[in-house]
């Protein structure tokens, strides 16, 4: 009888905990968040990015690069393998060019997800790099870019032991990097359970080939990463802390923390107006509803975008909201000459303007 008092009262304490851990994600997943509508002039959707748009980056000359067919595991997903486009904003058509792999690279298992290019000053060489997910394993792809072919040329596959979970990347050289690892865990059961007891493990790596290590730590979710127009600091966000980290760069490239700025949604990728210094951000206004899923009660999307920074005041504004009903799950939006782009982790992406 006392044995079976005692299980019952490890089955009720386990079953409180789980429940309050619940409890708590759904708090940061902002489940009881109302979707509303706030939407942006003439938001037409860009052709060929119906299998997501996970991920945008724009050069200064209104170049973008925007990576496609993302897969997780629970995931809609498309068929085949992930594909790398390119779109000329200064182009009236507004006509995403899908960009050829060479023969040399493992194009079956190509999983794209975050992006940056780095352009190479000595020869204004224009290199991206790819976090990429063969068999949900996480590693880094380097390509050269030769725009007159619309060409993706492989450079190397970067793998390390301390890139493990990666989410997104932002390039400070031709093979250097800063990354988000968004979890602690690698093992898929080990991630799904993370969140659920609201463990602050994932964390920040600096990448170049003769120095490896963690520059940042204590995130909840360390999702979209992105460098200032003068490469003097990290800006990353931190999907269930509703928050942007402020970090500046130092000489051995390691990071120290000088603030969080609140943001009030679950932001997935940050981009850098180059001319402005402003942060733009795809956001997921319920996160709730993105792990659910449910077609009859969609994830809705959202954009801010955050002015000033670096002041004691920093300027956040929402730009754009949708309940689901137009766009689902976004997770980027990139500004340039007036118009907004809006990409998604598996639906489709637009384009608006912003004047």
């Amino acid at each position: 009888m006392g044995k079976l008092v005692c299980a019952s009262l490890v089955i009720a304490a386990i079953a409180a905990l789980l429940g309050e851990r619940i409890v708590n994600l759904r708090k940061r997943a902002l489940a009881s968040r109302e979707l509303l509508q706030n939407h942006l002039p003439n938001c037409v959707a860009l052709k060929n990015l119906d299998s997501g748009s996970e991920d945008i980056t724009i050069l200064g000359d209104g170049l973008a690069f925007i990576s496609t067919g993302l897969k997780f595991p629970g995931r809609p997903a498309s068929e085949g393998p992930g594909k790398i486009f390119s779109l000329d904003l200064q182009d009236p058509r507004m006509k995403p060019v899908e960009l050829r792999m060479p023969r040399n690279f493992d194009l079956d298992s190509f999983n794209p997800h975050g992006i940056s290019a780095y352009t190479d000053p000595t020869d204004d060489t224009i290199y991206l790099f790819v976090v990429n997910h063969p068999q949900h394993k996480s590693q880094v792809e380097v390509f050269q870019f030769v725009e007159d072919n619309n060409l993706l040329m492989h450079v190397k596959t970067i793998k390390h032991e301390q890139l493990y979970s990666v989410n997104d990347i932002v390039a400070v050289g031709v093979d250097s990097f800063y990354a988000t690892n968004d979890h602690y865990f690698s093992h898929d059961i080990l991630k799904t359970v993370e969140p659920v007891l609201g463990l602050s493990w994932s964390n920040v790596v600096y990448y170049s080939p003769t120095d490896v290590k963690v520059v940042s730590e204590g995130y909840y979710f360390a999702n979209g990463i992105n460098i200032s127009p003068d490469k003097g600091h990290i800006y990353v966000a931190d999907v269930f802390d509703h928050n942007v980290h402020v970090l500046e760069r130092k000489e051995n490239n390691s990071l120290v923390s000088l603030k969080s700025v609140a943001l009030g949604s679950l932001c997935d990728n940050i981009e850098v107006d180059l001319e402005t210094g402003d942060l733009w951000l795809g956001c997921h206004p319920n996160g709730w509803k993105l792990f659910m899923l449910d077609p009859n009660d969609p994830p809705g999307s959202e954009v801010i975008r955050v002015q000033k920074i670096h002041s004691d005041q920093p300027v956040v504004t929402q730009v754009y909201e949708d309940d689901g009903r137009v766009l689902i799950g976004s997770s980027v939006a990139a500004a340039y000459g007036g118009k907004l782009l809006i990409g998604t982790v598996f639906h489709k992406a637009l384009v608006c303007d912003l004047e």
